[in-house]
């Protein structure tokens, strides 16, 4: 009985000390947790700018040149279109909005598809599409440098790094701005996935404030049914003697006047993504303007 006592205790002993050594370990391990997670803190603005001009660094600037400019237009009119059309029944709605706009401005748009960026381009009067930059992920386009030309020429497109939502070392848009040419921005960051948006970054309002310039905001509605995320290309609706073309829709609204309030302007950019605007419906796709020639 003794010894079935001694060996009792003896065996709590060790439970103890046991129970000890995991509590010690694991206030270890959450002290090295917490020391890792204030260093990438510390690191991570310097880091973003890095990026940052990295992404800087990447544009291919030869790309809004007036042989490149050419070449994208018929890019757009004898490939493009067609195929959009052959997927996609497009309306747009607002366009009459950017006709007394001074360029250049800013086009913030939800981002759910690879399909948004040439639905928008083809929406805007080629006049205003020819002045036309696209913000496009550097660590996304621009990995590889075949894949950075074809989406610079074909789509007017310049590198951004999505870390942070401000201006620091952006002095490529800058520039680009000051130059006259409007910028398309998806101030979520990434193609949202489901049917919720993402939060929307405050990047666009900071620089609208910084250059003094409206926002317009562009509602996408239909391509993330069209080529949703992760697709390589884009797909009709199945019918039951034949497949359908989904229905596709961007809606301009009203210019926003830059504000010194970021936080005031990118709510109300994120209220349109929401709810959007009613508007009369003007075709864009098939009329030719005066100034188009």
């Amino acid at each position: 009985m003794r010894s079935f006592r001694r060996r009792a205790n003896t065996d709590s002993s060790r439970g103890a000390r046991v129970r000890e050594a995991a509590t010690q370990a694991a206030r270890e391990s959450q002290q090295r947790v917490r020391e890792a997670a204030r260093e990438v803190a510390h690191q991570a603005p310097e880091r973003a700018q890095q990026l940052r001009a990295a992404a800087a660094q990447l544009d291919v600037r030869w790309a809004r040149s007036r042989p490149a400019r050419f070449i994208r237009e018929r890019f757009m009119q004898f490939v493009m279109n067609p195929i959009l059309d052959h997927y996609a029944a497009r309306r747009a709605t607002g366009v009459q909005r950017l006709a007394e706009l001074h360029e250049p401005f800013i086009l913030v748009a939800n981002h759910s598809s690879h399909m948004d960026t040439p639905i928008i381009l083809s929406a805007l009067p080629r006049r205003l599409r020819k002045r036309t930059a696209v913000a496009a992920a550097a660590d996304y386009f621009y990995r590889n440098r075949v894949v950075a030309w074809l989406v610079s020429l074909l789509f007017n497109t310049v590198p951004i790094e999505r870390m942070g939502g401000g201006t620091k070392d952006s002095g490529h848009l800058d520039k680009l701005l000051d130059d006259g040419w409007n910028l398309l921005l998806y101030p979520e960051g990434t193609r949202s996935r489901g049917s919720g948006l993402g939060r929307v970054r405050r990047g666009a309002a900071v620089l609208a404030s910084h250059h003094n310039l409206p926002i317009v905001p562009i509602r996408v509605t239909g391509t993330a049914e069209a080529m949703p995320p992760g697709a390589v290309w884009p797909k009709r609706l199945r019918g039951r003697l034949r497949s359908r073309r989904h229905r596709v829709e961007v809606a301009f609204g009203e210019p926003i006047a830059p504000l010194s309030d970021t936080a005031a302007l990118i709510e109300r950019v994120q209220s349109f993504f929401e709810s959007g605007e009613p508007g009369p419906y003007v075709s864009p796709y098939r009329r030719h303007h005066a100034d188009e020639g």
